[in-house]
């Protein structure tokens, strides 16, 4: 069963959503990274819809939601919106982000919505902060210039065009393993390229001011933190980081040879760390409520799939 709605967020800006599998199943919400849409998380859903209730919504400027104002702030406001529109009152899921949804969860943290829902959480390939200091994409010594040259690559106006086999070399080297299969890089070259300029560019500048090592230490649910060790966007040490400051972490995962896309290059791997948080925070709600019944409350809008 699949059914799309749309949330209303707190400045009133429209955030696409879509619901997979069996009402009154445990339920997980995942948020997408930059550039990226919720067919970023297709072999979740395929593989997890069965048996789950699987929400992914589009982050602004992103996929089917429209852009608006940017900021770790809206990010949070999203996301609310988002647990409102889809949960029932204090029905529990699995919050699971990757990259830019990692700092979701992190800049949500300390909200009200995220206490009444967040039974534990997955971040993948993501970082709190010194994300452009960290970052190898370029290979020079780590100091000004690195740091520098980096923001304006990552910031860069210029349209990445169509995919080509070019534009795939480039994003493989950037955002994944070496080792990573035709397809995948494929697929992922496909879905970055589909994000608006405009949206890709005033994003970049968020993420290359980030500051949430606050919102990481207000966390206080079980969390696992997945990274490639071959990540050249947001490196290893980001994620070892993490795991040292979250203040309820139950296991750092770390994929040797796998890049920044963890959930599309290891998707069983990601899959199964979330059907094991499921497993052990999570209880299928007695006899169900309807997503539509729960979306309602909040003025979310269930629209024809």
């Amino acid at each position: 069963m699949s059914r799309t709605l749309t949330a209303v967020s707190a400045d009133g800006s429209p955030v696409h959503v879509e619901v997979h599998g069996p009402e009154g199943a445990p339920a997980v919400v995942l948020a997408h990274g930059w550039t990226c849409s919720t067919e970023f998380w297709a072999a979740q859903v395929r593989e997890l819809a069965a048996d789950h209730r699987v929400v992914v919504y589009d982050q602004r400027g992103h996929g089917r939601t429209a852009a608006a104002a940017v900021g770790t702030d809206v990010l949070a406001d999203d996301l609310e919106a988002v647990l409102a529109s889809v949960l029932a009152p204090g029905e529990k899921a699995v919050l699971a982000g990757h990259s830019m949804g990692g700092m979701t969860l992190m800049a949500a943290s300390g909200r009200a919505a995220f206490a009444e829902h967040a039974a534990a959480v997955l971040l993948c390939s993501t970082g709190s902060s010194r994300l452009i200091a960290e970052s190898l994409v370029l290979p020079m010594r780590a100091g000004r210039l690195r740091t520098r040259i980096t923001r304006l690559i990552l910031g860069a106006r210029a349209p990445l065009g169509p995919v080509t086999p070019l534009s795939k070399r480039i994003l493989k080297y950037a955002t994944m393993g070496p080792g990573s299969a035709p397809e995948r890089v494929a697929e992922c070259a496909r879905i970055v390229h589909a994000c608006p300029r405009k949206s890709r560019v005033a994003w970049a500048h968020v993420l290359g001011e980030l500051d949430l090592d606050a919102g990481v230490r207000e966390l206080r649910v079980p969390a696992v933190v997945v990274a490639g060790t071959a990540d050249r966007l947001t490196p290893i040490v980001l994620a070892r980081r993490l795991a040292a400051e979250l203040p309820l972490c139950v296991e750092l995962v770390e994929l040797a040879g796998m890049g920044h896309m963890t959930p599309v290059e290891a998707p069983e791997v990601v899959t199964a760390k979330i059907r094991e948080l499921v497993g052990a925070y999570v209880k299928a709600k007695s006899g169900g409520e309807s997503v539509a019944k729960s979306g309602a409350k909040s003025g979310a809008k269930e629209e024809a799939a």
